[in-house]
């Protein structure tokens, strides 16, 4: 018995030795790959955010794909096939947001069995350390000493009662060690997919910037009134007071477009007498002002930290939505339509403004590069630039006819 409860006990002294140094690798091993988020409850909440958005995204980009493949010109395709490149690049900004949230939760749930570990390891250690010393003390003494055979007889008894009572006392701790591996193990697989996500989500990045560049190439080639129609906008930047005057004399340059193109071409005589016609013309719908932009969604996946109409700090009332995305997040047009403008703004850093028919315009700002050109028509999804790599805060405005309206209230 002597022997099998010294092998018991020098095991139980291993396993508990190890436990505490395994609970520290694990959580070593994870602490610099995650991000901070304040509770256990935050860090789940993020993880069903993250799994959300991405499936979303994997759907948008599935419906792209769909569309690219059926589109008959050559324009259509090439457009639609970045929409879903860009989709691609948020399900993987989405799947590295999901696994930082699993490595937060899996290292929260390590410093608690850390500490749990350690409440149970002292007293245990102790009881083990003295019963092995009994347990190593060797027959032969009983003979030189007076009363040691009484004594080993003692100890035995002792230790025959006393090994159940520390396998009892230590089945919790055993099991806490097992889940603590399982974590680490558990911890290897998170950064394993954290590592093929970035290395994913770089490969998409690579092929939608060689995309973008033929894009741009056949856009030059086919255009030759861009790069004047950019030049007015950039001055209109300049001489606008303000954003809202901005968007507000671009409104009226698109108005002054529509209504060049709805303009007819010579007609030999009428079809029908002049009063007639125009009680026809009054008679016809024209485009809905409001009906939103079909397909209208966020530019970007982030946390919301200002509503539509809130008050900021400095007392000034928010025009729009604002998001806090991932750093250097990539960010889509919210639908399809034709950009107005494209390029740098004082305090806003790059933005651009989308009109969208049905007399509505969207603005998106907080771009550090912007991937579009004035004039460029785009489909729901194209790719509009990338966020800060630093403090990224991107904010949609939108308009009708002139008037601010909540995006929130128009998102699919």
């Amino acid at each position: 018995m002597g022997l099998k409860a010294n092998h018991l006990l020098k095991g139980t002294a291993i396993a508990l030795g190890g436990a505490v140094a395994l609970g520290l690798m694990s959580v070593s091993a994870t602490g610099q790959r995650t991000t901070q988020f304040e509770s256990a409850a935050q860090s789940r909440a993020a993880l069903q955010q993250a799994l959300a958005q991405q499936k979303a995204a994997a759907a948008r980009a599935q419906e792209l794909s769909v569309k690219a493949r059926d589109a008959s010109a050559a324009a259509e395709r090439t457009a639609q096939e970045a929409a879903a490149l860009a989709a691609r690049i948020q399900q993987s900004e989405a799947g590295i947001a999901a696994g930082e949230a699993r490595l937060a939760l899996i290292r929260e749930e390590q410093v608690k069995l850390r500490g749990q570990m350690a409440e149970r390891e002292g007293p245990v250690v102790g009881l083990t350390a003295a019963l092995q010393k009994f347990a190593r003390r060797p027959a032969t003494l009983s003979i030189v000493r007076p009363g040691s055979v009484r004594d080993v007889v003692y100890v035995r008894a002792l230790l025959d009662s006393a090994v159940p009572e520390v396998a009892r006392r230590t089945q919790g701790l055993r099991a806490q060690l097992n889940r603590s591996r399982e974590l680490q193990r558990e911890a290897s697989q998170a950064i394993a997919a954290l590592r093929e996500g970035e290395d994913e989500l770089a490969g998409r990045r690579e092929e939608l910037a060689a995309l973008e560049t033929r894009q741009r190439i056949a856009s030059r080639e086919a255009s030759g009134n861009a790069d004047r129609e950019a030049e007015r906008a950039l001055a209109l930047a300049e001489d606008a007071r303000d954003l809202s005057g901005l968007v507000g004399e671009l409104d009226k340059a698109a108005e002054v477009r529509r209504k060049l193109a709805s303009l007819p071409g010579p007609v030999l005589r009428p079809a029908q007498p002049a009063r007639a016609q125009t009680r026809a013309a009054d008679a016809t719908p024209t485009a809905s002002a409001t009906a939103p932009p079909d397909g209208f969604r966020l530019p970007v996946d982030g946390r919301t930290v200002a509503g539509f109409g809130t008050i900021g700090d400095g007392g000034t009332r928010s025009q729009g939505i604002t998001l806090v995305p991932r750093a250097s997040a990539q960010i889509v047009a919210p639908a399809g339509g034709r950009v107005a403008f494209a390029g740098p703004y004082r305090g806003y850093g790059r933005i651009v403004i989308i009109e969208h028919d049905g007399g509505w315009t969207s603005l998106v700002t907080g771009l550090v590069r912007t991937d579009v050109s004035v004039g460029d028509n785009l489909v729901g999804g194209s790719p509009l630039g990338i966020a800060a790599p630093d403090a990224p805060s991107v904010t949609l405005e939108l308009r009708r006819d002139g008037d601010l309206v909540n995006p929130l209230d128009f998102v699919g």
